[in-house]
């Protein structure tokens, strides 16, 4: 029963192709049939994975079946306490990913909500109140102001008719409803005036609609099946986590079976080689570096909370640090949502207003000098009948519940604390004349209305009749072209004239001027009517009329915004706009922005359904404006951005952003204007509607990765400088400079703390300065592998050197065996502890103020305190094969330990003098060239 054509039919036609009677509907035994073979009318979800298979899904990562074999290790070995905190770390990431993939899914349920759960049908003649969910195509339905369209309708019936449809397809205002065919074949859903979409709401007026499509054919139904079939992405993070836990695993296996060799080949003991070699194995793969992201993702979450960023998803904190394009919806995102009057022309005369939103606060100004809005009776004359002609009601929040409702975070209100009743157009009218003194309050006992002529599609205004001081005025809005027709005088420089042609035509201008820089334009008119006029006809009364001038009015841009985008822009990160409004409006938007740079392109939906897939990504990294979109087209532009290889945040507040946002590599969503099914669908949720809240969570996202690499720096090259100590140990045939409870310590206390530590680090000042790094790129990219392995390999050799040195006081005493395991145990534990403060740096430990992260001093302290208590309490002693160390063992552990940090921090000044002084080279210019 399925139409593509719905929109082109007339009402006869539409109701015969459908098998129903206008005036009578469906019969309740038809209706009954047409259920079992449609379907009820409501959004399906797909096949959901059990609980249970989710939760045993989670083990399946690579990196958890690494940490899985430690754990077994560490238990033959003896080691539960190792044992049970690898446990433990299993288990936490198992819940955590459990949760965020069975919330995931809410987006579907959340749909379901914007359905409306009864309906006002006619079935058999009679009009009757059913489930929704029992509708079919055929049906006849009511509705009133203020209804929910319970399914897509086409339109048979509209009386002053709008529908608030900003959540499906961006529009910024309410759209005006007909029953009229639309010859067009292709049109966008804004553009589709004659039908009524699932889950929209009527704002004004009633109408009749016949049912077209239920249930997953509607529109609703196909984003619910675009998130259905949207797969999520694996965030870079993830992925390199998988890559690193491979690498770890081959490269720390190789290593230990080669110590074990080499020691049993140079006359070890074997059994005693493997268990070092096992102890080896444990130690080099670092099984707490799970739980140390998790916690730094979950720290960086705490502070996004307080720069007004909610994070859903752990992972996709380090994912927008590398976003390289931010997809923003306008409506409310970028722009307030709230039509605002910014121009006023009145008899040759343009104006400008200040203020924004509802708040009725502000000016009027003509050529930068204050109106004296007492004194201008044409002004005042507009303003009055802005306020007379109007149903809308602006009032600020004082009642308590109200005030509750709007309430966010921790004793925050939303800073707007005006509310609009009504059209957004009518009020953004009456805050114009509120905040020029001329209210509808003031009015009141003056005029008083008698009867209004409601605004419909062909008349394309609206009036109402109102006395005052015993006579009759009818004051009139709307198109300046269709008014002007009405228009036989004009009010010029406060006198009435004949409305001449010249005069249209500087109206005309105007009203051109204004729908080019994207204002929404509307015509003011009125006449007094004679006493013996007793007529209160429509035709009789909309005529001869006095035109008094023009309003302009827009939905502004927020004011942070411009700036936050000059931030993206300096940070390397592209802004486009995408929106479901016109495109000369989303133009003048992105202009004033600064979103579009000079060559920059701008596309319509309908444009954008004519590109091939090669021929959209040809363009796609010049296009920064996409205008008249639909659902479809936003996901497509997503994708085609991934295809480039960027890394893509989406925004936006509305149902039909959806899919776009689950299928971004960060979705994000607005917390106050963003419904349901886009918060479910999002990563991040911006608490206060900001788009600034995404810089910050940029900045966020960018520290915690590199505060990852700094952990992974710290502990990859601790590990390789115990696989070192053991290594080169064996192969110089030298005896074991670590007993294998040694091996565990360190890797069980100075991998713990500390690494956490850095985790929380501050970041470095330069970091929005920098370009997004690539999503492709290795974890070990940026000189991080060469710091990791030239680091482990200093801190090997001086451990290594330290207990040869031990070794040679006393060659002959069986006690000095255990007196140089001791030295080379604390010099290992201080060279990685020292190393710590090396890594909060990308140059060196002489760049960073030591004392700045009391964390990780306090790690670094405890650390310490505890290899102390192994060497000095005697009852630790026997356990980790320790004995005390004097003064002069202390001066040799503490040089050997301290080497590898100044040998690398004098490399780091040595190597940026050189740079400074390469980079004064072009300063002087070229050389001259000479025959």
């Amino acid at each position: 029963m399925e139409h593509g054509k719905w929109h082109q039919m007339e009402t006869g036609e539409l109701a015969h192709s459908l098998g129903a009677k206008l005036d009578t509907g469906l019969t309740a035994s038809a209706a009954a049939e047409r259920l079992v073979q449609t379907g009820r009318n409501e959004l399906t979800e797909g096949k959901k994975a059990s609980p249970i298979k989710l939760f045993l899904g989670q083990f399946k990562d690579f990196m958890v079946l690494v940490l899985m074999g430690a754990t077994l290790i560490s238990g033959l070995l003896g080691e539960y306490l190792d044992a049970i905190t690898i446990i433990a770390i299993i288990i936490i990431n198992a819940v955590l990913g459990f949760i965020q993939e069975f919330r995931a899914e809410k987006s579907l349920r959340a749909l379901k909500a914007l359905s409306a759960p009864l309906a006002k049908a006619i079935r058999g003649g009679e009009t009757v109140i059913l489930p929704a969910n029992e509708l079919v195509p055929g049906d006849i339905v009511e509705l009133e102001s203020g209804d929910r369209i319970p399914a897509d309708i086409r339109f048979i019936e509209a009386n002053s008719c709008y529908a608030e449809e900003s959540a499906l397809t961006g529009e910024s205002v309410p759209v005006g409803k007909h029953c009229n065919p639309i010859k067009e074949d292709e049109l966008p859903l804004g553009d589709m005036r004659n039908i009524g979409f699932m889950g929209t709401m009527i704002t004004r007026g009633t109408a009749k609609g016949i049912v077209i499509r239920t249930g997953m054919s509607t529109e609703m139904g196909k984003i619910a099946n675009l998130i259905q079939q949207t797969e999520s992405m694996e965030t870079p993070l993830q992925h390199r986590l998988e890559q690193l836990g491979k690498i770890l695993i081959i490269v720390a296996l190789a290593l230990t079976v080669m110590v074990v060799l080499a020691g049993i080949l140079h006359g070890q003991p074997p059994y005693e080689m493997f268990l070092a070699g096992v102890s080896l194995a444990v130690a080099a793969i670092p099984e707490g570096l799970p739980a140390i992201v998790t916690i730094a993702l979950a720290l960086g979450v705490q502070r996004m909370i307080k720069r007004r960023a909610i994070v859903r998803k752990l992972p996709s904190v380090e994912t927008l640090g590398c976003a390289s394009v931010i997809c923003s919806d306008k409506t409310g995102t970028l722009t307030q949502n709230k039509m605002t009057v910014t121009k006023l022309w009145i008899g040759g005369h343009s104006m400008d207003v200040t203020g924004e939103g509802y708040e009725p606060a502000g000016g009027c100004f003509e050529n930068g000098k204050v109106v004296d809005v007492k004194h201008d009776q044409s002004l005042r004359r507009l303003l009055q009948i802005a306020a007379l002609c109007n149903n809308a009601v602006v009032s600020k929040v004082d009642d308590e519940s109200e005030a509750a409702k709007r309430k966010k975070g921790k004793g925050t209100f939303i800073q707007d604390e005006w509310l609009l009743k009504g059209d957004p157009t009518e009020g953004a009218l009456t805050v114009l004349a509120s905040k020029l003194g001329v209210s509808a309050k003031s009015m009141e006992g003056i005029y008083q209305r008698v009867k209004e002529y409601p605004f419909d599609s062909e008349r394309k205004r609206m009036s109402v009749l109102v006395t005052h001081q015993g006579g009759r005025l009818i004051c009139t809005k709307g198109a300046p072209d269709m008014l002007m027709e009405q228009c036989s005088y004009v009010l010029w420089d406060g006198k009435v004239v004949p409305f001449t042609g010249s005069l249209k035509q500087k109206v005309t201008d105007s009203a051109e001027t204004m729908a080019q820089n994207a204002l929404r334009v509307l015509g003011f008119a009125y006449r007094e009517l004679r006493s013996h006029d007793a007529t209160e006809a429509e035709s009789d009364v909309e005529n001869q009329l006095i035109f008094v001038g023009l309003s302009g009015m827009i939905d502004p841009p927020r004011r942070e915004v411009r700036e936050s985008i000059a931030n993206c822009r300096r940070a390397g990160i592209k802004t486009i706009m995408i929106t479901g409004d016109h495109q000369l409006t989303a133009e003048a938007i992105a202009g004033q922005l600064g979103i579009m740079p000079r060559g920059g392109l701008s596309i319509s939906g309908q444009q954008l359904s004519g590109m091939s897939e090669e021929q959209l990504d040809r363009l796609i990294d010049n296009i920064y404006v996409y205008a008249r979109v639909s659902p479809e087209h936003k996901l497509r532009i997503v994708k085609a951005l991934q295809r480039k290889g960027h890394v893509v945040a989406m925004t936006g507040d509305g149902v039909n952003d959806a899919p776009a946002i689950k299928a971004a590599d960060i979705g994000i969503s607005m917390g106050i204007t963003g419904t349901d099914v886009s918060k479910e669908a999002s990563s991040l949720v911006l608490s206060d509607d900001n788009f600034s809240s995404i810089v910050a969570a940029i900045e966020e996202g960018r520290g915690i990765y590199e505060n990852i690499r700094k952990f992974i720096r710290y502990l990859l090259a601790s590990n390789v400088g115990e696989i070192l100590t053991m290594f080169l140990a064996m192969m110089a045939g030298l005896p074991l400079p670590l007993v294998p409870i040694q091996i565990l310590w360190v890797n069980l206390v100075t991998d713990g703390l500390p690494a956490m530590a850095l985790g929380v680090d501050q970041s470095e000042k330069d970091l929005m300065q920098q370009k997004p790094r690539s999503a492709k790129e290795n974890i070990f990219a940026r000189r991080l592998g060469w710091k990791i392995i030239s680091r482990g390999i200093l801190i090997g050799v001086c451990t290594l050197g330290a207990f040869w040195i031990t070794l040679q006081i006393a060659p002959k005493d069986p006690g000095n065996l255990v007196h140089a395991q001791t030295v080379a145990f604390a010099t290992l534990v201080m060279a990685q502890l020292i190393h710590v403060f090396d890594c909060r740096s990308s140059r060196s430990i002489f760049h960073r103020n030591m004392l700045q992260n009391k964390y990780l001093l306090f790690a670094v302290l405890s650390s310490v305190l505890l290899m102390l208590g192994v060497l000095y309490i005697d009852a630790l002693q026997p356990i980790f094969k320790t004995v005390p160390l004097g003064f002069r063992d202390w001066c040799l552990v503490i040089v050997a330990a301290g080497i590898p940090t100044f040998l690398m921090g004098i490399g780091s000044v040595l190597g940026t003098t050189e740079k400074k002084k390469k980079s004064k080279w072009p300063i002087q210019g070229p050389k001259s060239i000479t025959r």
